[in-house]
Protein backbone atom coordinates (compact mmCIF):
# COMPACT_ATOMS: atom_id res chain seq x y z
CA UNK A 1 0.00 0.00 0.00
CA UNK A 2 1.32 3.45 -0.95
CA UNK A 3 1.50 6.35 1.46
CA UNK A 4 0.43 9.88 0.48
CA UNK A 5 3.93 10.99 -0.55
CA UNK A 6 4.40 7.98 -2.85
CA UNK A 7 1.01 8.62 -4.46
CA UNK A 8 1.91 12.28 -5.02
CA UNK A 9 5.20 11.30 -6.67
CA UNK A 10 3.41 8.76 -8.85
CA UNK A 11 0.98 11.47 -9.96
CA UNK A 12 3.89 13.74 -10.90
CA UNK A 13 5.55 10.98 -12.93
CA UNK A 14 2.33 10.39 -14.83
CA UNK A 15 1.85 14.08 -15.68
CA UNK A 16 5.45 15.16 -16.28
CA UNK A 17 5.95 16.35 -19.83
CA UNK A 18 8.61 14.93 -22.13
CA UNK A 19 9.60 15.38 -25.80
CA UNK A 20 7.35 13.74 -28.38
CA UNK A 21 10.48 12.09 -29.79
CA UNK A 22 10.64 9.91 -26.65
CA UNK A 23 7.04 8.66 -26.77
CA UNK A 24 6.65 4.96 -27.47
CA UNK A 25 4.89 3.40 -30.43
CA UNK A 26 1.17 3.06 -29.82
CA UNK A 27 1.25 5.59 -27.01
CA UNK A 28 -1.46 8.26 -26.81
CA UNK A 29 -0.17 11.66 -25.75
CA UNK A 30 -1.43 15.24 -25.45
CA UNK A 31 0.56 18.23 -26.74
CA UNK A 32 1.22 20.60 -23.83
CA UNK A 33 4.03 22.88 -25.06
CA UNK A 34 5.82 23.85 -28.25
CA UNK A 35 9.18 25.62 -28.08
CA UNK A 36 9.09 29.25 -29.13
CA UNK A 37 9.80 28.89 -32.82
CA UNK A 38 7.49 30.71 -35.19
CA UNK A 39 8.33 28.36 -38.07
CA UNK A 40 7.62 25.28 -35.98
CA UNK A 41 4.33 26.67 -34.67
CA UNK A 42 3.24 27.60 -38.21
CA UNK A 43 4.20 24.15 -39.47
CA UNK A 44 2.16 22.45 -36.74
CA UNK A 45 -0.83 24.69 -37.43
CA UNK A 46 -0.62 23.84 -41.13
CA UNK A 47 -0.79 20.17 -40.13
CA UNK A 48 -3.85 20.87 -37.97
CA UNK A 49 -2.00 20.25 -34.69
CA UNK A 50 -2.68 22.51 -31.71
CA UNK A 51 -1.91 22.67 -28.00
CA UNK A 52 -4.03 20.22 -26.00
CA UNK A 53 -4.56 17.95 -29.05
CA UNK A 54 -4.41 14.22 -28.35
CA UNK A 55 -2.31 12.24 -30.80
CA UNK A 56 -1.08 8.68 -31.12
CA UNK A 57 2.46 7.68 -31.99
CA UNK A 58 2.17 5.18 -34.83
CA UNK A 59 5.87 4.64 -35.48
CA UNK A 60 9.11 5.87 -33.97
CA UNK A 61 12.51 5.89 -35.65
CA UNK A 62 16.03 6.11 -34.28
CA UNK A 63 16.94 9.77 -33.84
CA UNK A 64 13.46 10.81 -32.77
CA UNK A 65 11.58 10.90 -36.07
CA UNK A 66 7.94 9.93 -35.52
CA UNK A 67 4.81 9.10 -37.46
CA UNK A 68 1.77 10.33 -35.55
CA UNK A 69 -1.98 10.08 -36.04
CA UNK A 70 -4.72 12.54 -35.14
CA UNK A 71 -8.36 11.74 -35.95
CA UNK A 72 -7.50 9.42 -38.81
CA UNK A 73 -4.83 11.63 -40.41
CA UNK A 74 -1.17 10.68 -40.21
CA UNK A 75 1.77 13.06 -40.11
CA UNK A 76 5.51 12.44 -40.21
CA UNK A 77 8.01 14.69 -38.51
CA UNK A 78 11.74 14.61 -38.04
CA UNK A 79 13.53 14.23 -34.76
CA UNK A 80 14.42 17.92 -34.54
CA UNK A 81 10.78 18.91 -34.66
CA UNK A 82 9.63 16.07 -32.38
CA UNK A 83 12.19 17.07 -29.72
CA UNK A 84 10.69 20.59 -29.56
CA UNK A 85 7.16 19.39 -28.81
CA UNK A 86 6.40 18.52 -25.17
CA UNK A 87 3.68 15.99 -24.43
CA UNK A 88 2.08 14.15 -21.51
CA UNK A 89 0.60 10.66 -21.49
CA UNK A 90 -3.18 10.40 -21.83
Amino acid sequence: MQNGVEKAHEGLRNTASFPLALAGEGEKVRIVHVKNSRMLQERLLSMGLHLEDEIQVVQRQFGGAVLIEKTGSRYAMGGGMAHKISVVRC
